[in-house]
């Protein structure tokens, strides 16, 4: 099954088995990544930030349902997890976005999600050295020998009712592994899954 993405540290972080942390603790995880994505956001103080709940079913392809996403924000970021069952993607690494249009309409090639939430040229990548990351970036997804994945991730990239406004927002999966630096998607290939995100707590 796919290693949990968690919180390590204030900024880009590995936490590996047995390392020591960001304040000289012990850090242990037997299928753990730490994944932490500073926020571009300034002026707001943490606790102004509205919390909410939403949730994406991801269709694949075909447009049949593979998996569900849940999104919770807290004071200081945006808790994703995701569930996909077996068969749903091919073996391997999978990029994953946050897109800017609530649309999956189009099966099969899901254009009408639009480009990256907060997408702007040539800032795409977690890794990015110039002008990124965009809003929409997240870290990997890795689906098992039988297609199915477990994810979880934490970003300060994006505030979850900000972002559901306007146009609203979706999830997408990709054919391939994002390199998080190359532009525009970093090499991630075709759209093979998206998810509709909607508010959940009213």
């Amino acid at each position: 099954m796919l290693k949990h993405f968690l919180t390590a540290a204030p900024a880009l972080a590995l936490a590996a088995c047995g390392h020591a942390g960001p304040h000289g603790h012990e850090m242990h995880s037997e299928d753990h990544a730490g994944h932490m994505m500073h926020s571009p956001e300034t002026g707001t103080s943490p606790m102004d930030k509205e919390l909410a709940t939403a949730s994406a079913t991801v269709l694949d392809a075909d447009g049949l349902e593979i998996g569900h996403a849940r999104f919770e924000q807290g004071p200081t970021g945006l808790l994703i997890r995701m569930e996909i069952g077996a068969g749903g993607l091919t073996p391997g690494w999978h990029g994953l976005h946050l897109h800017e249009k609530g649309d999956c309409s189009d099966v099969g090639t899901y254009q009408l999600s639009g480009g990256h939430h907060g997408k702007q040229a040539g800032a795409h990548g977690l890794m990015n050295p110039d002008l990124g990351p965009e809003a929409g970036d997240l870290p990997n997804a890795w689906a098992a020998a039988d297609g199915s994945a477990g994810y979880e991730a934490f970003t300060l990239l994006t505030e979850l009712v900000p972002a559901l406004g306007g146009d609203g927002l979706s999830i997408l999966i990709h054919a391939s592994e994002d390199d998080h630096r190359s532009q525009p998607i970093g090499g991630s290939g075709a759209r093979v899954a998206c998810g509709v995100v909607n508010r959940t707590d009213g």
